[in-house]
């Protein structure tokens, strides 16, 4: 899994990014054009992935309260796998952990057979990870407390250090895989193998190497940068993400700056891409590789420029909530082939059971999508994602067509409506431009969409986990 990655990948059509690995294995896998996530935030994200629940369902939509606080008897996909024989062993982020400051995460001991391996090398590289130390010594002086994992001082916005990739936090985490598949050689016991990383999400720290496969200069940026018409300004995140060091405002970039922070997201997904080769070239040698199967994801989507909003994810847009998805299974018949087909990363636990043979616990609110590695027949009508923002919850539904939004205030009142059109929709990244609510001709769509909305996900007055 990729931290804040988005279908940014040559074997998505991307013609700027270099991602040789990734690619490769996309012509053994079947790639999915239309993946979802239930929530394009770090921690509800993998929370429902890896316990089978809908954040609707746990109320997780935020940070800083784990699955098994909310249900103390849930099986999550990890341990369901532990239960039945397979060695469960997790390296870098899975369950949510806080990128900058490394301090807190969420995971899940039961999950795991042995403790999850965090990365053991700073953030930063070391003139940043050294700045990073002084501002911290500084706040402290001044009296400062840190309450919270983000309040911890941070170094810049990104890192291109001359050092080599196991210095950098995706290289140490890809070293210790690679010697945990090679303790594997001739070991027949079954493992489920989760692996983290923690790029492209900021920092931007890649080694210089990953840098230098991009001119800033010719890189383009995104041409619809204002929010879609008809829409309340909060329904997304505008400006760029500025809890860095020297981090200007967006009112004070120019088109250089931004495409340099671009030119730092692409060399995190050649960085991660580097990182994804030596897994696959590490499963080969463990001798495992025929028999295992094999998932490249991302957590959710990302928005670089999209709609004036760098850096950030929290909406309800096709390109937050759809994200890469990728799988190889030993005999399937669609390797090499991509589909239309509508999924849910909630499908994946109920999918992995069907894959390895295993029962499907009947807590799961996925729908297995194995039969599409050899059939392109589709399981769901629609995709489903929520997101709270500003004390409004927003639940929204992807069909082949449209896109359909409902936020609701605390008391359960419906306060704004989105409907955007995906017929014939070929823009880069699918982006909603104009929400079409009013258009009368739309009425009865709405109304249908309305109602599988809340079949799917209901609305209800609640308490909304942080």
């Amino acid at each position: 899994m990729a931290d804040d990655l988005r279908p940014q990948l040559g074997c998505y059509g991307d013609e700027v990014v270099i991602s040789p690995h990734i690619d490769q294995f996309a012509q053994r896998a079947l790639r999915f054009d239309h993946a979802y996530v239930q929530s394009a935030v770090c921690s509800p994200s993998r929370n429902s992935m890896l316990s089978g629940l809908r954040p609707n369902t746990t109320g997780l939509r935020g940070f800083g309260t784990k699955v098994r606080d909310v249900i103390p008897d849930i099986v999550t996909l990890p341990q369901h796998f532990k239960n039945h024989g397979y060695e469960t062993r997790a390296f870098g982020k899975i369950f949510h952990i806080y990128d900058e400051s490394m301090l807190g995460d969420e995971d899940d001991a039961q999950s795991w057979s042995e403790p999850t391996r965090w990365p053991e090398v700073p953030v930063w590289g070391p003139e940043q990870n050294a700045l990073r130390d002084r501002l911290i010594a500084g706040a402290k002086k001044t009296g400062k407390e840190f309450k919270h994992p983000h309040d911890w001082p941070r170094a810049e916005t990104w890192d291109d250090s001359d050092i080599p990739d196991d210095q950098m936090q995706d290289g140490d985490t890809t070293a210790a895989v690679e010697k945990y598949l090679d303790s594997r050689q001739g070991d027949q016991t079954p493992f489920f193998l989760a692996v983290g990383f923690l790029r492209p999400h900021l920092p931007f720290n890649a080694p210089q190497k990953y840098w230098d496969l991009y001119d800033p200069t010719t890189l383009r940026l995104p041409a619809f940068r204002q929010l879609p018409r008809n829409v309340p300004a909060w329904v997304v995140n505008r400006g760029i993400v500025k809890n860095y060091h020297n981090m200007p405002s967006l009112e004070e970039t120019d088109s250089a700056f931004l495409q340099r922070y671009l030119q730092a997201y692409l060399a995190c997904i050649s960085y991660v891409d580097a990182c994804f080769g030596r897994l696959m070239e590490a499963l080969e040698k463990s001798g495992h590789a025929e028999n295992t199967i094999v998932v490249f994801m991302g957590d959710h989507g990302y928005q670089m420029g999209e709609y004036d909003s760098w850096g950030h994810k929290h909406s309800n847009f096709e390109i937050s909530t759809r994200a890469p998805l990728l799988i190889s299974s030993p005999r399937m018949a669609r390797a090499g082939a991509s589909s239309n087909a509508l999924v849910e990363f909630l499908d994946l636990y109920p999918t992995l059971c069907d894959l390895a043979h295993l029962p499907k616990p009947e807590h799961l609110e996925g729908i297995s999508f194995s039969d599409l590695l050899n059939d392109d027949t589709s399981v769901r009508d629609a995709a489903c994602s929520e997101m709270k923002r500003q004390g409004r919850l927003g639940r929204s539904i992807r069909t082949a067509e449209f896109r359909y939004t409902e936020w609701r205030d605390p008391k359960n009142n419906i306060v704004a409506r989105e409907l955007y059109d995906h017929r014939n929709d070929t823009t880069p990244g699918q982006l909603e431009m104009e929400n079409i609510i009013s258009d009368p001709k739309m009425t009865h769509v709405v109304s249908h969409l309305s109602q599988r909305l809340n079949q799917l996900v209901p609305a209800k007055t609640e308490k909304l986990h942080e």
